[in-house]
């Protein structure tokens, strides 16, 4: 083989390679024609918009230099007609005053205000035509500005003249004085002021309606820039939204097909994928995507396999703790047999007082009722014993039913209140309310916030000495959270806590020495199911004591947020 030459499979993959790079080149050139073609119609649509609101904006500018032009047109012809009508009634009011006729002096100094005011209204209106008038130095300009200079010197004059005028003595010629006052108000620099008034009146009419034409022509012609600017972008609009709708509808309903195959499980489902443009680059993507997706699905089999053998395992640990929790509700049955004998206490005093009252002759009616005292006091005392051993053992099998709804605490705190205070009455203990803010929504169950407030209040007034008074705090804390915490502190003067008891106060079926001693009939169960309940509502207790001086039992509740309180409401 020569040297320079090359071999038959070398001159294959060049010219594979060489394909290739024309492929590459193809697509490319195609994807910038597209982008260009789109880029350009876009450009197209915006230039068209950009310069119709440039011409829209130029035709407003000049209608509303128009109608400027007009209005202060309009507004000097009124300023002269008005200049001229007070200097009419200013020439009557002279009139009446030589002829002692009534004439009023506020009258006239009122007109020759409103002179002065008009005349230097038409200077500034004047000023605003030149100033909008492209031709400043025009006649028109000028001959304003000479009747206002002459209106102005002889308003100076008449008013020094009439500041002198007085009646006319009698016999005096009226045709002499009548010929004087019309030198003052019709002649000043040698012209007639009539003739200027009614030349300028003419001259501002004619100005209204030349303006009024010119703003109707300038209006007349920006309806129709607009209009043709309408038409033009609802024509390039409708054009580009054909050829848009024409070139994309075959590749989106191809894609769109794709997606509702692949949203009805179809992963094995492949959109056709001819072409070089975005749409087929697009297509292969999803196709890449729903193998993908098979490939997951394959794994997510072998993932939930490997979860219910997790499953079944989980579920052997489970039933290894249900035995163990039926082993501690053994426990607790036998611990609840070991308390029955508490409650025959009560139930055999009751019976034996019932047998007692029995017996022998009748008695006296003060003594039957010294027995139902002594019963009603015992049945009390075993209604609390059970509601305490009750409510210790759904506690402990966390079984407390709770209706959680937004809860202003105003409301259960007000019913426990009112039987702590029944209570306190009959051991002669004062029950008094210090503070309550206005509102305090919290989520939880009234009922069971009802029987946390009463156990804390409870607890007080039993430890509380004859004419001892619990107060009740009750104010909004603000914390790190954004609605705060509410806070019910409970303080009584009764007998305190042991610093060493302090501890084991929320502990089941403690009670110190102290507490044994004022009230020997205690289960010690009372903090722990406060602690139990104000924990389930997302709360906590705290207690502070010194022994012989009181109590103060803390309760802290979380408020509900007023955008959570409305929500939950709806």
């Amino acid at each position: 083989m020569p040297c320079g030459a090359a071999s038959p499979r070398n001159a294959d993959s060049r010219g594979v390679h060489v394909h290739s790079i024309r492929d590459r080149h193809a697509v490319a050139l195609y994807r910038l024609m597209l982008r260009r073609r789109l880029t350009l119609a876009l450009a197209l649509l915006a230039a068209a918009a950009v310069l119709g609101c440039i011409v829209a904006l130029w035709a407003v500018g000049m209608a509303d230099h128009q109608v400027r032009r007009g209005r202060v047109a309009s507004d000097i012809h009124d300023g002269f007609i008005q200049l001229s009508a007070n200097k009419q009634r200013l020439r009557t009011w002279v009139s009446q005053a030589q002829l002692n006729a009534g004439a009023d002096p506020a009258q006239r100094e009122r007109l020759l205000v409103e002179m002065r005011a008009t005349l230097e209204r038409l200077r500034l209106l004047a000023q605003q035509a030149r100033d909008l008038d492209a031709d400043t130095a025009g006649p028109e300009h000028l001959q304003r500005q000479d009747a206002l200079g002459v209106l102005g010197r002889s308003l100076d004059s008449l008013e020094r003249t009439i500041a002198t005028v007085r009646p006319l003595p009698p016999g005096t010629d009226a045709r002499a004085a009548w010929d004087a006052l019309t030198v003052v108000f019709d002649i000043s620099d040698g012209r007639n002021l009539r003739t200027l008034l009614a030349q300028s009146i003419a001259r501002e009419s004619t100005a209204v309606v030349r303006e009024r034409r010119a703003a109707d022509g300038t209006l007349r012609w920006t309806r129709v820039i607009w209009m043709a600017a309408a038409a033009t972008l609802a024509i390039a609009a409708l054009l580009l939204a054909a050829w848009f709708t024409r070139a994309l509808r075959r590749p989106l309903d191809q894609l769109t097909e794709g997606a509702q195959a692949l949203q009805r499980g179809e992963l094995g489902y492949r959109i056709p994928a001819t072409g070089t443009d975005e749409f087929a680059m697009v297509a292969r993507s999803v196709n890449a995507m729903a193998a993908e997706l098979e490939v997951h699905r394959e794994h997510e089999a072998r993932a939930r396999q490997r979860l219910e053998e997790l499953v079944h395992a989980r579920t052997a640990e489970l039933q290894g703790a249900l035995e163990v929790l039926q082993q501690v509700d053994a426990r607790r049955r036998r611990l609840f047999a070991d308390i029955s004998h508490e409650l025959r206490t009560p139930t055999t005093a009751i019976r034996g007082e019932a047998e007692i009252a029995l017996r022998g002759r009748d008695k006296p009616i003060a003594d039957y009722k010294a027995v139902l005292q002594r019963i009603v006091e015992v049945a009390r005392q075993l209604t609390l014993v059970i509601d305490d051993l009750l409510t210790m053992a759904r506690s402990d099998i966390d079984a407390l039913s709770f209706d959680r709804r937004p809860v202003d605490l105003s409301g259960p705190l007000d019913e426990a209140l009112a039987q702590a205070q029944a209570m306190a009455h009959e051991r002669h203990v004062q029950v008094a309310l210090v503070s309550v803010p206005p509102a305090l929504p919290v989520m939880g169950d009234a009922t069971r916030l009802r029987q946390l407030l009463m156990l804390l209040l409870d607890n007080a007034v039993r430890y509380s000495g004859a004419g001892d008074t619990v107060r009740v705090h009750v104010r909004r804390v603000q914390d790190e959270s954004d609605a705060g915490h509410a806070q019910v502190q409970v303080i009584d003067q009764g007998i305190g806590i042991a610093l060493e008891d302090l501890p084991r106060v929320f502990e089941r079926s403690f009670r110190g020495d102290g507490a044994r001693r004022h009230r020997a009939d205690g289960t010690g169960l009372g903090l722990s199911i406060g602690r139990a309940l104000a924990r389930a509502h997302g709360g906590e207790i705290g207690i502070e004591s010194e022994p012989g001086r009181g109590t103060t039992v803390t309760l802290r509740l979380p408020l509900l947020q007023p955008v959570a309180m409305q929500a939950a409401t709806e």
